[in-house]
């Protein structure tokens, strides 16, 4: 049976950042490597809404404080990019291709303030570079 492979105790991949209602620069733009090991579909018991190759440890970190606006995450790639949200609640969120050019987005139209753990996936065993924004305007 599969099992939760994604640990939101360990340090992100690519870093982490506090942000707060009306941040500035919106959007915030973190560049990382999108992919991993892991198979969110298959290998761990996520949502089936989760897919793409991912890795244990999470591709960024956000600890936000939340005001009225929604809080939005995107991924920009050359190649078709996952992205998977474990929100402060511990709610999983998904996307593949609700974006733009396919590209994926969770929003959260009232969000809540605390820790976001978010991973970046791939389809296939390559990894590949990509751009997380995180933005208030939609």
């Amino acid at each position: 049976m599969p099992t939760t492979a994604q640990d939101t105790s360990l340090s992100a991949n690519f870093g982490e950042i506090r942000l707060s209602a009306g941040f500035t620069p919106d959007p915030y733009r973190r560049e990382l490597t999108a992919g991993g090991g892991i198979d969110a579909y298959s290998e761990t018991d996520l949502p089936g809404s989760c897919v793409g190759k991912i890795t244990a440890a999470p591709d960024f970190e956000v600890s936000y404080e939340a005001g009225s606006l929604p809080l939005v995450f995107r991924v920009r790639s050359n190649t078709d990019t996952t992205l998977i949200v474990n929100g402060p609640d511990g709610s999983w969120s998904c996307d593949d291709d609700s974006w733009g050019d396919g590209d994926p987005e969770v929003r959260f139209a009232k969000p809540r303030s605390g820790t976001y753990d978010i991973w970046v996936g791939t389809f296939g065993d390559a990894t590949a570079p990509a751009t997380l924004l995180i933005t208030e305007t939609p």
